[in-house]
């Protein structure tokens, strides 16, 4: 029930993350500079603090907590991906046995015959 209630909440915040760095604005450098989209800095980036960049941070650090955590929560439990009651699988008490061949198995020979070459030589 925890695993699944974080795992939801991971697809929203991954949504969310999504919509949050379309809405960005760009911030100039790396390809579209390249060709004249954007202006250079003489004395360094300006640091700016504006929200949408601490949501981008912020989500990005959520989403990597709750990944280690589900990961560490269902080692924990002993929880499968999976359920259990999906599965159509017959459970008894005792190990099936397997019956006893009635004849014996036949086995490879071991070497080839001496009395003639495998391969007719030419």
């Amino acid at each position: 029930m925890l695993v699944t209630t974080i795992l939801v909440l991971m697809i929203l915040v991954a949504i969310l993350l999504i919509i949050v760095i379309l809405v960005q604005n760009p911030k100039g450098g790396g390809l579209s500079s390249e060709f004249g989209g954007g202006s250079s800095q003489m004395f360094g980036v300006q640091k700016t603090g504006d929200i949408l960049e601490q949501l981008t941070w912020g989500f990005f650090a959520f989403l990597i907590v709750a990944a280690l955590g589900t990961g560490i929560l269902s080692k924990l439990s002993g929880s499968s991906v999976t359920n259990d009651s999906d599965v159509n699988v017959e459970r008894s008490t005792t190990a099936p046995s397997l019956p006893a061949p009635s004849t014996p198995v036949p086995t490879a020979p071991s070497a080839a015959p001496t009395g003639q070459p495998a391969i007719p030589a030419k």
